[in-house]
């Protein structure tokens, strides 16, 4: 990027220092109005960083500074599109199209790396959902075997002389795949292991917490989902005529995404499996985020984890996720989760076809 910062982060700083030459908008306004961090508004502004904000919040800056009437009595706010007079709706669309022009700029010059200084090792994995801030501590809780099937495995047995302790972890194949990825994303960042029996404190609790695995192995996973309000719920129905099930909310119905097999019994066969990740503010401590990864069987857990790991889609799905949900606080994907022979196939969330649900919805019905 330029020296003196992107067009677009200059055009939205002057709008916020003298679209009003007798008023001044200050970030904390612009965080009231719209519902944003500050820090946030100010990487948009800044002449340093690359962070483009999403087109819905342009669009917010476009309504905010379409009419005086958002500052009106102290109260920073967006008014709707339909409150606007036609001069304020014409100013609206003028600025939105001024804005939106100075984004696909900005786009277009982070796409080409002008200015930008060739990429260190390890730079892509500070990029990203699983890329957190320095130094603040994160903590993987883990679906775990439960007790009677660890009988059967004797390296899970701790009184063997060969005791290994991964082996009361359910959904190894995502903890290995997981763990590396966020040591690599997150260098300078404790990162702590537990199942549900090795909680031993709140502070477990109240970093950054990732959970591996469903709401039938991993207990974690459902006290947390039942503080959320979500629209989907995982419904471990295995005696079921046609087995466990991801239920959701829309528009006033219920549908239910079942999983894919072929055959029964000691024949069956998956061969799709439905995935869900959830992003959302971590409710035992607002400054810190909660992660879902889970699925029916352990190969939906997995492919949920690879589409933010892989190589070959990790960037692509997390573009995807920018540009769909923005800056939103929290956020969720079900996702399908194809397998093919022994292999969990990674999810492509940029194809449809491969998105059974999203939550937020689209605003606007966008």
């Amino acid at each position: 990027m330029n020296g003196d910062g992107s067009g677009l982060a200059r055009r939205l700083r002057e709008l916020r220092d003298g679209h009003w030459p007798e008023v001044r908008v200050t970030q904390a306004q612009l965080r009231e109005a719209f519902a944003v961090s500050v820090p946030l508004i100010s990487s948009w502004e800044s002449a340093h960083t690359a962070k483009v904000p999403p087109l819905p919040r342009l669009e917010k800056y476009a309504a905010f500074f379409a009419t005086r009437r958002s500052i009106a009595n102290g109260r920073a706010r967006v008014l709707p599109l339909s409150d606007l007079t036609p001069d304020e709706v014409t100013a609206y669309h003028e600025l939105l199209d001024e804005l939106t022009r100075l984004r696909k700029e900005a786009l277009r010059t982070l796409a080409d790396g002008e200015g930008a200084k060739p990429a260190q090792a390890g730079e892509t994995f500070l990029k990203g959902p699983w890329h957190f801030p320095r130094g603040e501590s994160i903590t993987i809780i883990c679906s775990q075997i439960p007790e009677e099937h660890r009988a059967r495995i004797p390296y899970a047995d701790p009184t063997r002389p060969d005791y290994i302790e991964l082996y009361k972890y359910s959904d190894l194949d995502s903890l290995f795949e997981l763990w590396g990825h966020l040591r690599a994303a997150n260098p300078h960042s404790p990162l702590t292991l537990r199942a549900t029996e090795d909680l031993r404190s709140s502070d477990d609790l109240t970093t950054h917490v990732v959970l591996l695995g469903g709401v039938d192995y991993n207990e974690v996973t459902q006290a947390m989902l039942e503080q959320i309000e979500l629209p989907v719920r995982q419904v471990p129905d295995w005696e079921g005529e046609k087995g466990p099930y991801f239920e959701v909310d829309e528009g006033g119905d219920t549908r239910r995404h079942y999983t894919v097999t072929s055959g029964s019994g000691d024949n069956l066969q998956l061969l799709e499996d439905v995935g869900f990740f959830y992003r959302g503010v971590n409710p035992e401590n607002v400054e810190r985020t909660l992660t879902i990864c889970n699925g029916m069987y352990a190969r939906g857990v997995y492919g949920t984890v690879r589409a933010l790991t892989d190589k070959h889609f990790r960037d692509r799905n997390a573009g995807y996720l920018r540009d769909r949900f923005g800056d939103a606080a929290s956020y969720s994907i079900l996702t399908r989760v194809r397998i093919v022979g022994r292999v969990a196939v990674t999810p492509d969330w940029a194809r449809e076809s491969f998105r059974l649900h999203e939550w937020p919805e689209p605003a606007n019905g966008d």
